[in-house]
């Protein structure tokens, strides 16, 4: 792999993890659209584990409240970090369960430019009505256990590429009224067990390998993908807070016309 493309890749996961707009997608797109070699889904995994760190450190907080909460729930209290902790597991066990099974059946996961154009669109529209008629007055810690289950089974979608996991988690939360800031809020803690869980697996992959190469390529990658991430975070986050989720539609749209065009036109 060339320093151009790693540096591509890894800005683009980067940019484009957190953003409602499916990272997934456009690490599919980028080689498609360059005429690069795929670069598979270890690479795919190295930048996922760079925006982990991003998150961890934006977030560093909720997770703190999150732990001091759950120890609080071993001596039988429930406090809001418990709650949110309580939350953030429920919501990840439809994810873990979807992506096993998906795993068992395609190994290499599911990389079609057209399903990714189709659902770039589709799940686009469903945010913008998501945002344009639900209400904005929760947080994360008033979701219950059904909308922890709820927004879980929407995150399961997101093994479709294009679908897009902060997107259609943040489109399932405003669904149950939460505010936007929110709504990024929950999806960008709900991150951190699935993307750790895929780190793993590719960390072992890795270590199976021997490949010294490809080692350095990843740390590489992980680097240039936290601190593009920890960029786009702030800077979504700051979006949200005064606006809504408008651009990201019409960015999602736009490009799935694109894509669209490359296919059949």
């Amino acid at each position: 792999m060339t320093l151009l493309q790693l540096v591509v890749l890894a800005l683009v996961q980067g940019i484009t993890e957190f953003l409602p707009i499916s990272s997934s997608a456009h690490l599919v797109l980028v080689p498609y659209l360059t005429g690069w070699p795929d670069q598979g889904l270890i690479i795919d995994v190295a930048v996922h584990v760079g925006t982990l760190l991003a998150v961890l450190v934006y977030f560093g907080r909720d997770i703190l409240r999150m732990l001091a909460g759950a120890g609080a729930l071993l001596r039988g209290k429930m406090k809001p970090g418990g709650r949110l902790a309580l939350i953030v597991v429920v919501a990840t066990i439809p994810a873990v369960i979807a992506g096993f099974v998906l795993h068992e059946m395609v190994p290499g996961g599911i990389r079609n430019v057209e399903v990714i154009a189709w659902t770039t669109i589709g799940f686009g529209i469903l945010l913008w009505i998501a945002d344009r008629f639900s209400l904005t007055v929760r947080k994360a810690e008033d979701v219950g256990w059904t909308g922890a289950v709820f927004v879980g089974l929407a995150q399961a979608l997101a093994l479709i590429p294009g679908t897009s996991r902060s997107g259609i988690t943040m489109t399932a939360a405003r669904f149950l009224g939460l505010e936007r800031t929110e709504a990024a809020r929950l999806s960008l803690l709900l991150s951190i067990p699935t993307i750790a869980g895929a780190g793993l697996l590719a960390g072992l992959d890795l270590v199976e390998t021997g490949d010294a190469t490809l080692t350095g390529d990843a740390v590489a990658a992980a680097a240039l993908a936290f601190v593009s991430a920890l960029v786009a975070i702030w800077a979504m986050m700051r979006w949200l807070g005064r606006s809504g989720f408008g651009p990201f539609v019409v960015y999602r749209l736009a490009l799935g016309a694109v894509l669209l065009f490359l296919l059949y036109g």
